[in-house]
């Protein structure tokens, strides 16, 4: 079964309360004379109304009503800030709640489900956000499951971004400076020549050994010589 509103109560008691009065001014309709019948019958049309008006008023207090906006409807803001906020007289449900951020030029730029937290209802906001006037369009769920409807707007200034990496700059490159020439290659010295090597002949050795064998008889003989002389 489900729960009727606070309000509400009252408002069903206020009407219960009007029941009897009306019943009792009925039957007194009856015994009054033709022109007071007239009387009391607007008497008793104005009781009856004024239990209807009570008891829509009931009703239409169980819904939440918006009691503020973060940024303020048809503020203006020196760049738009990364989420906004509405603030309710009682909590929201999450089931059905959507709050649409939109940028000048009608792209949506709110990110991520609505946050409900106690009796406010707060929204992301991404991308590139230029200056313009931002729309918000919001549907809360109220407590009583009815929901509430509407939008405002606010104004930026600046252009600014949130979750948007920013890009790196190309080096640029001096038109006026002048190309530096290419460095001419040093060639590698040259390798040392090898220390050249003599090759003696065996026929040199040869010459060189019957030379001295020569020298050597000679002085041999030389030798005996003196020795045999008286």
């Amino acid at each position: 079964m489900p729960s009727i509103h606070p309000s509400s109560r009252r408002g069903a008691a206020a009407l219960a309360g009007l029941v009897p009065s009306s019943r009792r001014g009925a039957a007194l309709l009856a015994g009054l004379a033709p022109s007071s019948r007239r009387g009391a019958a607007l008497l008793a049309g104005l009781v009856l109304g004024l239990a209807g008006t009570v008891a829509g008023a009931s009703a239409a207090q169980a819904h939440n009503q918006l009691q503020g906006t973060d940024p303020a409807d048809g503020a203006a803001v020196e760049v738009v800030p990364d989420h906004v906020t509405l603030t309710f007289d009682e909590p929201a449900l999450a089931l059905g709640t959507e709050i649409v951020v939109n940028a000048p030029d009608q792209r949506p730029v709110s990110t991520g489900p609505a946050v409900l937290v106690d009796n406010t209802v707060t929204q992301a906001i991404t991308g590139v956000l230029p200056a313009g006037v931002y729309t918000v369009i919001y549907r809360v769920t109220s407590d009583d499951g009815h929901p509430v409807e509407g939008q405002f707007t606010f104004t930026a200034a600046n252009d600014t971004s949130y979750g948007v990496a920013s890009p790196t700059p190309a080096p640029t490159v001096s038109a006026a400076a002048d190309p530096s020439p290419a460095a001419t290659p040093t060639p590698p010295p040259a390798p040392a020549p090898a220390p050249a090597q003599r090759h003696v002949s065996g026929g040199l050795l040869l010459g060189s050994a019957a030379g001295l064998v020569l020298v050597g008889g000679v002085v041999a003989w030389l030798v005996l010589r003196r020795r045999q002389a008286p």
